[in-house]
């Protein structure tokens, strides 16, 4: 079978996470040896669809470091090999200095494992989700056609290639800078914004099915605001042989174990491989769209039908909703809606892309739940799918663009780009949280031979969406003589003459808005990117952010033409360039997700129906840096509507927001005088909406009663070997807000089946006087993880998480 293997792309191939939830035959862990004969229960045919079984092989991997020749072959010794699992970085990192020749090489992955007998007869398909960058898989020694690529999953028919008893498959992993976006400038590491850990950073499976199956759905709905509302479903089914009984295709709409809505038709299967056709699902008025407040999913299950039984079936998760670009703004379900989101990296300390899925999900709640937005721009490229499985959950919609970052490169470049587009669509068009395709590398320049490919491409496989990509300036003054995409989206960095944020006029006759704002931007120089918004800067410099986001959201606002903002950015991350200590600094939240002074603002712009909060853009402190207290014409943030300060429980004044200079905001920031000659000692803020007292927060600048804190986002985690859980450390004040400057070693110790990832120890000082580690279960293990960590002064924290 080796002139029929498969090296199908991302969405030609099989569903990831939702292939198997409804087949017969759920996820299951292949472990070395023989042991998943004895997990694999297999359900006779019927009405829940037919034999088919997901593997996951992120367990039980062997690492041997860099590639050694011979290390592919099945008799290598892999003996003196380190049993990891994934996802899993190639170098063990600290959260900054690193150094890119650490990972640039080539490393050699090894996994052993059995199939069972139930599952001989079917077809097996090995599944890669991402590994970074490049990928040359060997089964039983066969070697398989490389993959180019670190952001895309990629798979391989291996059918022909399994035997009885031990197999054997080794992933070289070549993580140097190669041929590939975003790499590929000659200039090196230093020509892309943001560093590559190499490694296996998703996850890898094996995936089981019948000889007929399907392949791939795309479920696309119509006409949404009509009487006329329907889903048109595409499917591909691919088949090893002919059948001689009658076939039907049976695709059902599901709200849980309700049908919707169900069409049937006959198909004939009269060639070998792949073969798409569609049918039409109506009678759809009465269900839920999909909306931000109320992101409601249905699934779309399909499934082949031989003589009548079900043979295999299909689910795809839907929602189903308008969105669409115009020149009076966007819209969303027939309502105007104004854009207000952040830019996110996928990098983190520590693992670089290799953190498991709660970890990535844990970034969309932020997002959407802690920092309001209403959109996340994927930044610079496809992101993993437990992230964008959050925002479809949440109502996070999503800007997803190619890996990319202002370079384009030769002929062979330039179709891994191709290749990358025609992946990234196909893997995610039934996302209802993604309202608009990436198809021009960010920031590059306008290449219309390039970009009407990139373009047809999205559109031959989804035409729902439009296509866009982040222009700079000088893309700007060519707009109307240079190709273009259908929604112009800017990156706005200029100061206007009052050295606050500025924000052009949307371009005439196309939909605008912006994809890029604030970031490290020097507004009061007018230049540069070099506002370094590192919780150890200055205070007017930590606080000056939280201002400028501010104010870019309020001035987009103020033009109906500008569909809103998806501000730089939400998380700090690790590069080359504008940097310290190869970090770089314009997130509003540091690399460990705790909030910065720069989150005051998107904290406050929830509704206080749901939660009054008060933010104040500055610290309750008097020490060296701020001896005379916060200042002058300092900011609050808070949605409520009147706010009373209280120094050292004295009235001291009542303020209200400026929404004269703020006018386009939900809750527009406080300002108020806070410069004292006489060192107070707690300042206490109260808020209200009406006459009602709704929140009240109290500061303490008696740093000697500051507490060491310790919190672990989750009580529980799987005992998987993958699954891990943040823990945040900090110092705090007597009443839990942060101590500005706060350092001091901290030491960790755990007990029970866990590992820590991170520093240990970890100087606060570097940070600013918080950050995190994680911690992960040790695979097949349960029981209690007791994480005991000591601060040099503050003394000791404990936390516990519960291991199932």
């Amino acid at each position: 079978m080796a002139n029929n293997l498969k090296n199908t792309k991302a969405g030609n191939g099989l569903s990831r996470k939702n292939f198997i939830q409804n087949c017969a035959i759920g996820t299951i862990a292949l472990s070395s040896g023989s042991l998943l004969g004895c997990l694999v229960t297999h359900k006779a045919l019927g009405q829940s669809g037919a034999a088919a079984v997901k593997v996951s092989l992120d367990q039980d991997w062997l690492f041997g470091g860099k590639f050694i020749t011979g290390s592919g072959l099945p008799g290598f010794d892999d003996n003196a090999f380190k049993q990891i699992t994934l996802p899993h970085a190639v170098n063990t990192l600290s959260w900054q200095d690193w150094d890119v020749k650490n990972w640039q090489d080539v490393w050699i992955y090894r996994r052993h494992f059995t199939i069972p007998e139930k599952l001989k007869g079917m077809r097996i398909f090995l599944k890669f989700d991402g590994v970074m960058t490049n990928a040359s898989p060997y089964i039983n020694g066969h070697e398989l056609p490389q993959h180019l690529g670190g952001y895309l999953p990629f798979q391989y028919e291996i059918t022909d290639f399994i035997k009885d008893g031990d197999n054997v498959l080794a992933l070289s992993v070549d993580s140097r800078w190669s041929n590939v976006p975003p790499d590929g400038s000659p200039k090196g590491a230093p020509s892309v914004d943001y560093l590559e850990v190499g490694g296996i950073h998703r996850s890898v499976s094996l995936q089981a099915v019948p000889k007929i199956f399907i392949n791939d759905v795309f479920a696309k709905p119509v006409d949404v605001l009509t009487i006329n509302r329907r889903i048109e479903v595409s499917y591909t089914v691919d088949a090893a042989l002919l059948p001689n009984k009658s076939v039907r295709i049976r695709v059902e709409m599901k709200d849980g174990n309700h049908t919707i809505a169900k069409a049937e038709k006959a198909i004939t299967i009269n060639k070998i491989g792949e073969s798409t056709t569609s049918v039409t699902l109506s009678a759809l008025n009465n269900i839920t769209l999909w909306d931000i407040d109320n992101p409601k999913l249905y699934d779309i299950v399909t499934t082949i039908l031989v003589d009548g039984q079900p043979l295999h079936n299909y689910t795809k998760r839907i929602g189903v909703r308008d969105a669409k670009f115009k020149l009076e703004g966007f819209f969303l379900n027939g309502r105007r809606l104004q854009l207000f989101g952040l830019n996110r990296h996928e990098v983190y300390p520590y693992v670089g892309f290799a953190m498991p899925a709660r970890v990535m999900r844990k970034d969309a709640e932020i997002l959407k739940n802690d920092f309001h937005c209403n959109i996340v721009r994927c930044s610079h490229y496809p992101q993993n799918d437990a992230f964008l499985d959050a925002c479809d959950e949440l109502g996070l919609m999503v800007w997803e663009e190619v890996p990319g970052w202002q370079y384009i490169g030769n002929d062979a470049w330039k179709e891994v780009l191709l290749q990358n587009v025609k992946d990234m669509v196909i893997r995610d068009r039934n996302r209802p949280s993604i309202i608009i395709w990436g198809t021009r590398v960010n920031e590059s320049a306008s290449n219309e031979a390039l970009y009407h490919k990139t373009r047809e491409i999205a559109k031959s496989l989804d035409d729902s969406r439009p296509t866009s990509g982040s222009l700079t300036p000088d893309t700007r003054k060519n707009w109307e003589k240079d190709w273009h995409e259908e929604v112009f989206a800017y990156d706005d960095y200029h100061a206007d003459s009052d050295a606050s944020v500025g924000i052009l006029d949307p371009i005439e006759d196309y939909p605008y808005m912006l994809a890029e704002a604030v970031g490290q931007f020097n507004y009061p120089n007018r230049k540069y990117f070099n506002s370094f918004y590192r919780r150890t800067a200055e205070v007017n410099i930590q606080a000056n952010q939280a201002l400028a986001h501010a104010q870019a959201h309020s001035k987009s606002g103020s033009n109906p033409r500008n569909s809103g903002v998806i501000a730089w950015c939400a998380f700090e991350y690790s590069s080359l360039l504008n940097q310290y200590r190869n970090v770089k600094y314009p997130g509003v939240s540091d690399v460990f997700r705790i909030p910065k002074l720069g989150a005051s603002f998107y904290l406050s712009q929830g509704d206080p129906k749901s939660g009054a909060v008060i933010h104040p853009n500055f610290y309750w402190d008097f020490g060296p840096k701020s001896p005379n207290g916060p200042g002058k014409h300092v900011a609050i943030f808070s949605n409520c509507e009147r706010l009373e300060l209280f120094i050292d429980n004295q009235s001291h004044t009542s303020i209200k927001p400026d929404v004269k200079n703020y006018p386009n905001l939900k809750h527009a920031p406080f300002f108020t005088d806070l410069e004292f000659t006489t060192k107070p000692i707690e300042l206490r803020i109260h808020g209200y909406v009406g006459d009602v007292k709704v929140c009240s927060r109290s500061y303490s600048a008696n740093t000697s009663q500051d507490q060491f804190s310790l919190l672990a986002d989750d009580k529980e985690i799987l005992g998987d070997g993958t699954d891990a859980t943040r823990v945040v450390f900090r110092v705090l004040d007597k009443f839990g807000a942060p101590r500005p400057f706060a350092g001091g070693n901290v030491t960790f110790n755990i007990d029970g089946p866990g590992i820590i990832v991170g520093d240990n120890p970890f100087d606060l000082n570097d940070s600013g006087g918080a950050a995190a580690i994680w911690v992960k279960a040790r695979p097949k293990s349960s029981g209690i993880i007791s994480l005991h960590a000591n601060h040099a002064t503050l003394g000791a924290s404990i936390v516990s998480i519960k291991v199932v």
